[in-house]
């Protein structure tokens, strides 16, 4: 089902690549509890945890691709849009359960808006930072993507 193509050392990957992932969820009356751990609900092992909050309204996180680096993106707090672009097809995932996250793989474009008031942002990814992985121009990505 996951469809890869070579391309000068980029993994192409397809929309169909990207997923939504129920995590656990452990129901008490006292509260719930959901967890992810390495290479059981996520697909790689977690290199880099970060997170994005007090978000002004009306502002956009991200604009960018990876060649490389994979994510996995959960609302821990409110709800946020998260949208993805794999130089065919763009798809908005709207994220607002604790419950669930989003995998995105490598080479598709990704931008983060319509945070919500004292939305929490959690994304955890496979890499170090590395400003070289980072494809940060529209044009560019989808010159690499389909050269």
């Amino acid at each position: 089902m996951c469809q890869k193509i070579v391309f000068t050392n980029f993994k192409i990957e397809e929309m169909n690549t990207v997923k939504l992932i129920d995590l656990p969820k452990i129901l008490d009356k006292r509260g719930n509890l959901s967890f992810f751990e390495n290479n059981n609900q996520i697909p790689f092992e977690i290199k880099r945890t970060y997170w994005i909050y007090d978000v002004p309204g009306g502002e956009t996180r991200g604009s960018h691709a990876f060649k490389e680096q994979q994510e996995f993106i959960i609302a821990l707090s409110g709800s946020f849009d998260v949208v993805l672009n794999d130089g065919k097809e763009e798809r908005t995932y709207s994220m607002n359960r604790s419950y669930y996250g989003l995998y995105i793989p490598p080479m598709m474009w990704r931008k983060i808006d319509n945070f919500s008031t004292n939305s929490l942002a959690l994304i955890v990814s496979d890499r170090a930072f590395a400003e070289t992985d980072y494809i940060r121009d529209l044009e560019e990505f989808m010159m690499i993507k389909f050269k």
